[in-house]
């Protein structure tokens, strides 16, 4: 069977593959094997600064050259190490003659033998996966969340005004802002983005035990961790000073936590305005020609909401098993990562799935006043915490009590029975007035 988006095992390259192609760039097999390449590259470039064997390659052009085999890598290029990998039966082994064929023209065959030069295949693995991350963060995932808190922002400011009946516990509460409710959450997505890009992301690069003894051994008189700090700095990654065969995994576990953190919060926003949409205090644009069920022809159900949802609890269960596993390897290493690490791309693609439908739903929201003003006057009692505030601050005696008697009752709480609780008062007309002025459509704090 022909491998398409109707034949594909996975939805993220299945049925949403119009949503998630655009990570294709990070985190497919091309994608890998180009990042190797460029890892391998740039490390051979790197070399070539100090050894007196690589001179050959301190040319402008020599240099441009092995640059565009990755920089113009095509997907040919990767069957074509595929192909090669079929003999060698190891991924990064093929990288490495890949580039030994592509530049058979442009080097000598010593300087070759630099290609790789004293490394382990999680050298070259470990700085490509955190490097293809921090692309993928940096091109589409922190533009989508930025575009989703502007969204918010924008909806913040446009229904700051509005008085909504708060509810916790499920019950009434004090009002609040339906602006400033949606205005929790961009606040607390932008703090948690600012947290999750503190976090660095780190390579692994020291050799087949992380203590660089083939190339002390060539070369003792280099200062080897030095250059590796350099070389991956260069990358626009931090290095592991001190690691096993694999990377620690501990940075790009806290990344991983930093991405559940966030999901976490767009769950709860996508249940708010579910409930909300329950609530009638949002209707959706209708969309000709949808059908919002198959034997109920008169609902339109909030599915993007639903469906954002769900892709981020996907998301957030892959990723608490890259965090917790990860980080931990038997002694120097064992294989467990390398297969895992395959799969950063996965929850990724579900969040990007996840993020185009919050911002569809999003688009859809109809506001209905009526329905938020019409919750505000069947919820008379919420005002209570305001007048027997007030009865306070004039030292009236026993003002909760007070209140508490009118309001914790089975009988409706009405403008009117308000009003005659206040006329009983033994308080100054003033009072008595700012009392009567505290109605739930603006009794909503700053």
């Amino acid at each position: 069977m022909l491998l398409t988006t109707l034949t594909a095992i996975s939805p993220v390259d299945g049925r949403y593959r119009d949503k998630t192609e655009n990570l294709a760039d990070y985190f497919s097999e091309y994608a890998l094997i180009k990042y190797r390449v460029r890892v391998e590259i740039e490390y051979l470039i790197a070399l070539s600064d100090f050894l007196p064997q690589l001179q050959e390659l301190n040319r402008a052009e020599v240099k441009a050259e092995l640059r565009n085999i990755y920089m113009c890598f095509t997907e040919e290029d990767a069957r074509q190490v595929k192909e090669i990998e079929r003999t060698t039966n190891h991924d990064v082994k093929a990288v490495e003659y890949f580039i030994k064929e592509k530049t058979g023209g442009l080097l000598s065959s010593a300087a070759h033998e630099f290609i790789h030069f004293g490394l382990t295949s999680q050298d070259i693995n470990n700085t490509a996966s955190p490097l293809s991350l921090k692309e993928a963060l940096n091109g589409v995932y922190y533009p989508a969340l930025e575009h989703i808190i502007g969204i918010l922002k924008g909806k913040a400011e446009e229904w700051m005004s509005i008085p909504m009946l708060a509810k916790t516990h499920g019950q009434p509460a004090s009002p609040t802002r339906l602006g400033k409710e949606v205005m929790v959450f961009a606040y607390r997505l932008e703090q948690q983005m600012k947290l999750l890009k503190s976090v660095p992301l780190s390579a692994k690069f020291g050799g087949a035990t992380g203590n660089f003894n083939a190339h002390h051994a060539a070369y003792p008189e280099y200062d080897w961790r030095t250059f590796a700090d350099r070389f991956v700095e260069e990358l626009g990654l931090e290095r592991e000073e001190w690691t096993t065969q694999i990377s620690n995994y501990d940075n790009l576990s806290a990344i991983f936590d930093g991405l559940k953190r966030i999901n976490t919060i767009l769950i709860d926003l996508n249940r708010d305005f579910w409930q909300y949409i329950s609530m009638e205090y949002f209707k959706q644009k209708i969309k000709a020609g949808e059908v919002g069920s198959s034997a109920m022809p008169h609902k339109v159900n909030p599915i993007d909401f639903e469906n954002a949802e769900g892709n981020l609890g996907i998301a957030n269960a892959l990723l608490e098993h890259l965090s917790d596993k990860l980080p931990i390897s038997r002694l120097q290493r064992d294989l467990t990562d390398s297969t895992v690490l395959r799969n950063v791309g996965v929850p990724l693609a579900h969040i990007e799935i996840a993020f185009k439908s919050l911002t569809k739903g999003l688009d859809k929201l109809l506001l209905n006043r009526n329905a938020l003003h019409e919750d505000l006057e069947q919820s008379r009692a919420v005002v209570a915490e305001g007048i027997q505030t007030i009865l306070r601050r004039e030292g009236y005696p026993k003002p909760y009590e007070a209140l508490k008697a009118l309001t914790r009752t089975n009988e409706g709480i009405t403008e009117k029975s308000i009003s005659e609780f206040i006329e009983t008062l033994e308080i100054s007309e003033k009072v008595k007035s700012e009392l009567r002025a505290i109605t739930p459509h603006n009794y909503t704090g700053i």
